[in-house]
């Protein structure tokens, strides 16, 4: 009896400092998370001085005047929208490609399947950055798009692989029968996708939107090569590197700083929109 007790005990006593431990971690991770997100945020409130310095934590006087700098010198207004345009059609035109490519993948069977799936996944796996950035502005040169904003989400648009596989697994969790029973209603090919299987997609949807509005505005090297020669076109990234150096060329980190909060306030607005679809996703759920 004294045995099974003390077993007890030291199992008691190993699923508390594993539910310590683990506490312990996630709150490390949390930290490091938000502290510099917090660091910047009351940075933006300091002068200058006081940022370069770094000699207090809070702001010894609170300067909202920043955001107002912030927004005038580096024209937030007209950069702002060209950062939505481009993440807005990004967004919508990588989710109806990747939805339709995963749909006849998972769906369908036809030649050259296999070979797809491949490509699809070197150009996820195999990065070469910056030595395509040559050759993609050449074709849009070409294509007459390399002075608008639509050379930029043409080729962000393409870069869908990541999206690809992400909704494919999705696409293996919706029943086929499904698929069967539509087809026995009357439905073809496309009504079913059409109809039912986005209905159904719309969690993973939802996640897979956040992920592409979130790239697509963080963007920088592609928008800062399409835009040099018209700065009218650049996106808000881009602009942010406009509060770098004031007059007389001075550092002038308060406004990047205040720039920077910004500049972050529409990824959380489009992550409170998406939430409930990423809370369906985490749980597993398939339903619309």
């Amino acid at each position: 009896m004294m045995q099974t007790s003390t077993k007890s005990g030291v199992i008691r006593s190993g699923y508390f400092t594993g539910k310590t431990l683990k506490w312990i971690f996630l709150l490390a991770i949390a930290f490091f998370t938000l502290f510099p997100i917090v660091m910047a945020i009351l940075g933006s409130f300091k002068t200058n001085a006081e940022l370069t310095t770094g000699a207090t934590l809070l702001p010894s006087v609170w300067k909202f005047s920043n955001y107002a700098t912030a927004w005038k010198q580096a024209n937030f207004a007209r950069f702002t929208w060209n950062s939505l345009f481009i993440s807005t059609i990004v967004t919508i035109g990588t989710l109806l490609i990747a939805s339709m490519s995963a749909y006849a993948v998972d769906r369908t069977r036809f030649p050259g399947k296999r070979l797809y799936v491949i490509l699809q996944a070197s150009t996820m796996f195999i990065s070469i950055g910056a030595v395509v950035l040559r050759p993609q502005f050449d074709l849009m040169v070409k294509l007459g798009l390399n002075k608008s904003l639509w050379g930029v989400i043409i080729i962000l648009i393409s870069a869908h692989a990541t999206v690809y596989f992400m909704l494919i697994g999705f696409f293996k969790a919706i029943p086929k029968d499904l698929d069967e029973a539509a087809y026995i209603d009357g439905c073809n090919f496309y009504t079913v996708y059409w109809r039912i299987i986005l209905p159904l997609l719309s969690p993973a949807l939802g996640v897979t939107a956040l992920f592409t509005f979130r790239g697509a505005w963080n963007e920088y090297i592609l928008p800062l090569v399409f835009t040099m020669t018209n700065p009218k076109l650049q996106t808000l990234t881009v602009g942010l590197a406009n509060l770098r150096y004031g007059i007389g060329a001075a550092a002038e980190s308060h406004l990047m700083m205040a720039g920077a909060c910004l500049s972050f306030l529409p990824i959380l607005v489009v992550y409170v929109l998406a939430n409930k679809s990423f809370i369906q996703v985490t749980a597993g759920s398939v339903k619309g």
